[in-house]
């Protein structure tokens, strides 16, 4: 479904990313991980066209991603910002109807019904008792939901999560990415996200690609990513790896530190 080769990126003659090179496969759920600085915005910003790429090349569904214009691309790929929509006046189902443009001919009219589609959105996300409130009014968990709901409008065969649970707490977090598993697996629907919490990748990616000073370090399943010495080459901690008791994925705990960080052996 995505495929990426030598991708390399500089802003002011400084290089952000180099010689990037892996593959997302239709229905697959992969997580970017990797400490700050290390390029993950960078790539998914790459991945949905709106960075352009210096060097390489990014292929989606068998064309390379250049081809596509920016409403074809949009029937095909949607993306999750980090953060909330921001508290705008228009109403929870309105902005929820605007997933639906891509599939909207020049003069705003759609082929086929989508009411029916969109209640159905609303229901499953708890959103239909807020249907007629202003954006403005909701809250910031509230608010990912609507974003989360206007993708789905959208029915994009890929979506792109940059940090979407940033700012949420943790029954927003597990909420958020409960809805956005069940919906890939639902669908079948090709997932790629940028996490800051390699617990929650490992609970949900089929498969990690690991940045540090913008290159790939490691790729593989959580198992063989979330490793002990590992962590400690890329992020300069030691942690201790557990099992999750619960489908068995490797849980990472965190001890302090003795006198901060230390950088031998990390990653640059």
């Amino acid at each position: 479904m995505i495929r990426v080769s030598k991708l390399g990126k500089s802003y002011s003659g400084a290089r952000v990313l180099h010689d990037i090179d892996f593959e997302v496969a239709c229905g697959e759920f992969v997580g970017i991980v990797g400490p700050n600085g290390s390029g993950k915005s960078t790539l998914i910003g790459l991945l949905s066209a709106v960075e352009r790429m210096d060097e390489g090349e990014i292929w989606l569904d068998g064309k390379p991603l250049s081809s596509y214009t920016r409403k074809s691309l949009a029937r095909v790929m949607a993306v999750l910002q980090q953060g909330a929509i921001p508290p705008i006046a228009f109403t929870v189902r309105d902005v929820v109807e605007m997933g639906r443009y891509p599939h909207q001919t020049w003069f705003g009219n759609e082929p086929g019904e989508s009411d029916a589609l969109i209640s159905s959105i609303l229901d499953s996300l708890g959103l239909a008792a807020l249907a007629t409130r202003p954006v403005s009014q909701l809250s910031g968990g509230e608010r990912q939901r609507v974003a989360l709901a206007m993708t789905i409008a959208q029915q994009p065969k890929v979506l792109l999560l940059d940090e979407p649970t940033t700012y949420l707490d943790i029954g927003h977090q597990i909420m958020l990415m409960d809805r956005i598993r069940h919906w890939q697996q639902e669908t079948g629907m090709t997932v790629v996200a940028v996490l800051h919490d390699l617990n929650l990748a490992s609970l949900y990616c089929d498969r990690l690609v690991m940045l540090a000073g913008g290159r790939i370090v490691a790729t593989g399943t959580p198992r063989e990513i979330v490793r002990a010495e590992l962590i400690r080459k890329v992020y300069g901690v030691m942690p201790t790896i557990i099992e999750h008791p619960v489908g068995k994925h490797p849980q990472m705990m965190l001890s302090p530190l003795s006198g901060g960080m230390k950088e031998q052996g990390r990653w640059h």
